[in-house]
This record gives C-alpha cells, sequence and structure tokens, in this order.
C-alpha cells in the first residue's frame, strides 16, 4: 500500500469512527501496517489540514485521533444549529429520540444497530437541540459516550419525569422501535402542531 492511499484509508477512518476517535492501534491493526507508519500517516494528514487551510481538522483526543470543526468557524455552526429552518425533527431524528429515552444510557453503536443505520447526524442534531446529551462513558474498549435525555426534552414532551413516558406493550422487546417511536409522537403532537415536525 503506497503512503498516499494509507492517508486516504486514515482518513476515511476518522469519518467513520465519529465522535469516539480511532487509535494508533486501531489504524494500524485495520490497515495492517507498522504502528509508526500509521502514526507518521496520522500525524502528516493532520498537517495537511492546516498547510491545506481546510475546514475541519485532525485532533488528538484522550489518545485517540478524530475530525473536528474549527473553532474559529464556531459562529457560523451555531447558525445552522438554530436557524428557523431546522427547528423541526426528521423522522431519523424521533426514532433516534425515542430510543435514546426508552433505553438511556446508551451509546450510538448501540442506537445504530437498533436502527439498523448510521445516526450520528440524527444525534448531532438532538444534541444540538438540548434533547439529548453525554451522561457519561461506556466501561467497554475505546469507552464511547452514553446518551441520555435531557431537562429540555421533558419539557418539550410535557413530562414530570421519565416514569410518564408512554409505556410500550412490550417493553422488554428490542424489535418494538416502531410502536416506542409512535407513542413519542403521539405524545409530541399534544405539545406541538403536525406542521413542527418534518415528514420523511
Amino acid at each position: 500500500m503506497d503512503y498516499k492511499t494509507l492517508k486516504s484509508i486514515i482518513e476515511g477512518l476518522l469519518f467513520l469512527s465519529g465522535d469516539e476517535g480511532i487509535s494508533v492501534r486501531q489504524v494500524a491493526e485495520i490497515t495492517e501496517q507498522r504502528p509508526e507508519l500509521a502514526a507518521g500517516a496520522l500525524e502528516e494528514l493532520k498537517e495537511d489540514y492546516v498547510t491545506q487551510e481546510r475546514g475541519l481538522q485532525v485532533v488528538q483526543i484522550a489518545g485517540n485521533y478524530r475530525l473536528a470543526t474549527l473553532p474559529d468557524h464556531a459562529h457560523y455552526f451555531e447558525r445552522l444549529a438554530y436557524s428557523p429552518s431546522r427547528s423541526t425533527l426528521s423522522q431519523a431524528a424521533l426514532e433516534t429520540l425515542a430510543i435514546v429515552a426508552y433505553r438511556q444510557p446508551i451509546t450510538r453503536v448501540e442506537i445504530e444497530e437498533i436502527r439498523g443505520v448510521k445516526s450520528e447526524r440524527a444525534i448531532h442534531t438532538l444534541n444540538n437541540k438540548d434533547l439529548i446529551h453525554e451522561v457519561g462513558r461506556a466501561e467497554t474498549v475505546g469507552r464511547p459516550i452514553l446518551y441520555g435525555t435531557t431537562k429540555s426534552f421533558l419539557e418539550s414532551f410535557g413530562l414530570a419525569s421519565l416514569n410518564e413516558l408512554p409505556e410500550p406493550s412490550n417493553f422488554e422487546s428490542t424489535d418494538n422501535l416502531e410502536e416506542e417511536t409512535q407513542l413519542l409522537f403521539n405524545k409530541l403532537d399534544t405539545q406541538m402542531t403536525f406542521e413542527d415536525i418534518e415528514q420523511p
């Protein structure tokens, strides 16, 4: 494998690893390269982002590398998060919110296993709307982020506590996402009009 290809693969791995990031050891194992070569490629990719003045940066946090936005652009990201056109919840976001509400604390990977699709964008949206937040780290490899609902979630759905969540008929089943989502949608409908929900 040539060096340019290795850096390209690493860039893709950084994107896919999301907030959890990826370690030099993981990169070396996945690409079947020596750790020192993987580390060098990561550092060079990090420098590439700086010298090319890209809109993202490669950062190292708690031993893992990850992609991050630039602090200087934070104002624009806030405008995106709070723009009127993004004040609604998509079906994907509502499904993700239902999973977090009923299964919390839960990791992104566990959410994606239930939904069967990538959920990073939905999680990001819900986090920006202060409906979910980080509640800790799982005691597993990589210590992934655990998500839970916020006080704003309770207020938005008119709940005094999580005990007031509509109860699915088969709560223990992992196959009742559709029911949980519908129950949450119905609860939300008592607080908002249908125009507040984006159709998929």
